[in-house]
């Protein structure tokens, strides 16, 4: 099957359609007596998916678009403000369309993980950062690898070689990556009790004796390079290589999924223009692989 933008539409909307029968507890919850909407949420998150994909960040220019060029797909379309409202709502959906996509891939059987958080700038002048419904979540903080200040939150994320996501998290932007990993780990600990001796690669910043105990409890095997004073640490011939895989992760966030002009104004905005960010590359490794494709993370066949 040649991979594009359609045929991505239209096996995302089936499965997602089918996940939500056989799983009604996902529907997003709705007032008692309500008439039921004449978009339903299937393609309502596959609308979403394919906003990202495209590189959208305005919703009024997005379903302009949509209504142009996907009418033959979505009947029916709402207006931007019910549009905005349905998609926040869906946000619960959403992140659970993530990992029943990469579950349903040859890749969530990795056993080497790789972590990393990346920045995702928020506002920049101080009338911003005084006046945004963003203050208290967002927070200045730096960047080591740009060499950069920035007022915003930070992405954790835990993903396969292949570039499959398996965990997220947003944060602010001074929060401790080591925390929110074993947060992370935490809340996710059903996942990573089926995968005994799982390989877990990081940078320098996740040490410490502590932290590394927690994560040998759960019996996640950490490889980091040794930092400055420490004796040499195994594998440290892997991780210039290995390491790249999670720069080129984020770097496909942010260079071809817009990660950092979501254009989101609220938490709620912020987090859902997130989340479908990583559903669209989940959705995307998840075609590509049932597609037989030989690059599962590659975005050409559908940015455009």
């Amino acid at each position: 099957m040649t991979p594009d933008l359609n045929t991505l539409a239209t096996a995302l909307y089936v499965k997602i359609d089918d996940e939500l029968k056989a799983r009604p507890e996902l529907v997003p919850q709705r007032s008692a007596g309500t008439i039921a909407p004449k978009l339903s949420d299937a393609e309502l998150v596959t609308l979403a998916v394919l906003s990202a994909l495209l590189g959208y960040t305005s919703e009024r220019r997005w379903l302009r678009r949509a209504h142009r060029d996907f009418g033959g797909m979505f009947p029916y379309l709402p207006g931007q403000s019910g549009f905005n409202k349905r998609l926040r709502r869906a946000t619960g959906l959403i992140a659970c369309m993530i990992r029943l996509l990469g579950a349903d891939t040859t890749l969530w059987s990795d056993d080497v993980w790789v972590v990393d958080s990346t920045p995702i700038e928020c506002g920049r002048s101080r009338q911003t950062v005084m006046r945004s419904a963003l203050a208290g979540w967002a927070e200045y903080g730096y960047c080591a690898s740009h060499s950069r200040w920035f007022w915003g939150l930070r992405l954790h994320l835990v993903c396969t070689l292949g570039g499959l996501p398996i965990m997220f998290a947003l944060s602010g932007a001074k929060a401790d990556e080591r925390e929110t990993l074993l947060g992370m780990v935490e809340a996710d600990a059903a996942l990573v009790a089926t995968r005994p001796g799982q390989t877990l690669l990081a940078d320098r910043h996740y040490y410490g004796r502590v932290f590394e105990a927690e994560l040998a409890k759960r019996e996640v095997e950490l490889l980091r390079p040794a930092r400055k004073q420490e004796n040499p640490r195994p594998g440290a011939a892997l991780f210039k290589p290995l390491r790249q895989v999670i720069e080129s992760i984020n770097q496909t966030f942010k260079g071809q999924l817009d990660l950092e002009r979501h254009g989101g104004r609220t938490v709620a905005g912020v987090l859902v223009r997130v989340v479908s960010r990583v559903l669209a590359l989940t959705a995307v490794i998840w075609h590509n692989d049932h597609t037989d494709q030989p690059v599962k993370r590659s975005l050409i066949a559908y940015d455009h």
